[in-house]
């Protein structure tokens, strides 16, 4: 464990850090904070609210140390504001500190061209959030295993953030100095900057990682916020084509029970991007396809499966950097006041970048439109993201069908951006039952004979007298929910029970589940 001295240096070497990418403006950072050095102390006194409240309360060795390390006095009311206002426990998990993004920008692009700092200023950051965090908890003598796996887990997705980009490098997080010359096999001072001290590439790395070479690792997938947008833009980070995930990814969307309709058109859709290029690849011309997709149907269908699926197969095609999908409905998008829903679908829209933006309800973007609705504000920065970052995110809007159809007509920018439409059709009784026996089998569950009869009854029955409130398949998770409540409620009377008891749905355990209709 490193000592408070060694950290504090760590932290030190940090600030210069910070004021060098200040100084060089990346990611125009100075119009954003007056301040990296101050930003990036504060996100440490935050990483130590987050950690320190994983008992509730803040002890005396843990002011101490903030008090060493950082040079502030906080207390425990202190702490506890933070952690509350700053909504830590929700935010603080899913969040890359500012100064780490703005690093990784400046290390993927080789923005800083006399980089004292060998273009791994994002690894040297992590390292001093590492010895910051291990060096912290040491102090919780309380609850030490709940914060350790909040330290574990915050710091495997900083390190996932560093290896998208290609500028992870395995450390001994020994010190760092920064060096004169990043020339090839320099063993000064800083070649425990994440090398071997020979100019050979650290453990973990690929040999165009080596700190002795100048070239970049290639990213393999993008991450997300403004040093992922600015690496898009310069054309640092690119899709890789694997054809063998292509083919699995289909597979699985074809394993999937029902959507015959759905299937074709997704492999219709694949067997289009294919041919574009391999059109490119001759030299002819693209006719520019629009990815961006309308998906409609009932609750239930398979809507927001098939989108995930997609975004894997366009990642696997390299349409995509990434591939993830960010789901979002009507309340995820408008905001209260003039000017705070273009932001917020701004922050969606940076989230989703190198993936899909699925907006659930679209629908309910466009209804009761009036003086106090921003729903259409909503949708000119959506338009206008859609334009900006067409080669890298793709936008699929779903709801009912009727609905959705009266969603497109209400503006002629939307109708224009989305041009593939597929209809996602209700089960039949048939399919409702396999994915009956398939979520069964998932949760180590199996129905006996007769309530297997009296479930097929019930799926024909719900499937013929479905109203407004039918759902597909979350119809059949909800019947399975409640008939696993009512086996319970059996079996826990029984006096002796073995495997086959404890798995067996009887009839008795399903009969009387009602739903609305």
């Amino acid at each position: 464990m490193a000592t408070k001295k060694n950290l504090q240096q760590m932290i030190e070497i940090s600030d210069s850090i910070c004021l060098l990418l200040y100084s060089e403006n990346i990611g125009n950072c100075k119009g954003k904070t007056s301040s990296l050095k101050d930003d990036f102390r504060y996100e440490l006194l935050k990483f130590a609210s987050f950690l320190g409240g994983a008992n509730g309360t803040y002890e005396q060795e843990e002011l101490d140390f903030i008090h060493t390390v950082l040079n502030v006095t906080p207390d425990s009311k202190n702490l506890t504001y933070i952690k509350d206002k700053e909504d830590l426990e929700n935010t603080f998990p899913a969040t890359i500190p500012p100064v780490i993004k703005y690093a990784v920008l400046a290390d993927a692009g080789k923005k800083i061209k006399a980089d004292l700092y060998r273009h791994q200023k994002a690894q040297i950051l992590l390292d001093t959030y590492t010895l910051f965090g291990q060096s912290f908890v040491a102090t919780h003598a309380e609850s030490i295993d709940a914060a350790s796996k909040r330290l574990t887990d915050y710091l495997e997705r900083l390190t996932k953030f560093l290896k998208e980009y290609g500028v992870f490098f395995t450390s001994n997080i020994k010190m760092y100095q920064p060096v004169n010359d990043h020339s090839a096999g320099n063993s000064g001072a800083g070649s425990d900057a994440g090398t071997s001290g020979n100019g050979s590439a650290p453990s973990g790395t690929n040999k165009a990682g080596a700190a002795g070479n100048d070239e970049l690792p290639t990213p393999q997938k993008a991450g997300s916020g403004e040093a992922r947008k600015e690496a898009v833009k310069t054309g640092i980070l690119q899709g890789e084509e694997d054809p063998e995930k292509v083919e699995q990814k289909l597979q699985e969307l074809d394993e999937l029970i029902g959507l015959a309709g759905v299937k074709q058109e997704v492999h219709n859709l694949v067997n289009l991007i294919k041919v574009q290029k391999m059109r490119e690849e001759n030299g002819m011309k693209n006719s520019g396809i629009s990815l961006h997709m309308v998906f409609s149907g009932n609750p239930g269908s398979g809507k927001t499966t098939v989108a995930r699926m997609l975004g894997d197969i366009y990642a696997a095609l390299g349409i995509l950097s990434n591939g993830q999908l960010i789901e979002v409905d009507r309340s995820g998008l408008v905001m209260g006041y003039v000017g705070q829903t273009a932001t917020r679908v701004q922050e969606v829209v940076d989230s989703a970048l190198g993936g899909i933006l699925f907006i659930d309800e679209a629908y309910s973007l466009v209804v009761n439109k009036g003086d106090n609705d921003f729903g259409q504000e909503a949708i000119d920065t959506l338009l206008k993201a859609m334009e900006d970052h067409r080669d890298d995110l793709v936008v699929i809007v779903a709801g009912y069908s009727d609905l959705m159809q009266q969603f497109l007509n209400s503006n002629p920018g939307l109708k224009s951006r989305f041009n593939h439409f597929i209809e996602f059709e209700d089960y039949t009784p048939e399919e409702m039952m396999g994915i009956l026996a398939m979520n069964c089998k998932k949760r180590e569950y199996a129905l006996s004979a007769e309530a297997e009869e009296f479930c097929k009854t019930w799926m024909e029955e719900r499937v013929a007298n479905k109203g407004e409130n039918f759902a597909n398949a979350r119809d059949v998770r909800n019947f399975l929910e409640k008939a696993i409540v009512n086996q319970a409620s059996r079996v826990v009377n029984i006096e002796k029970v073995d495997k086959e008891v404890l798995k067996t749905i009887e009839v008795a355990d399903v009969q009387g589940i009602t739903m609305p209709n």
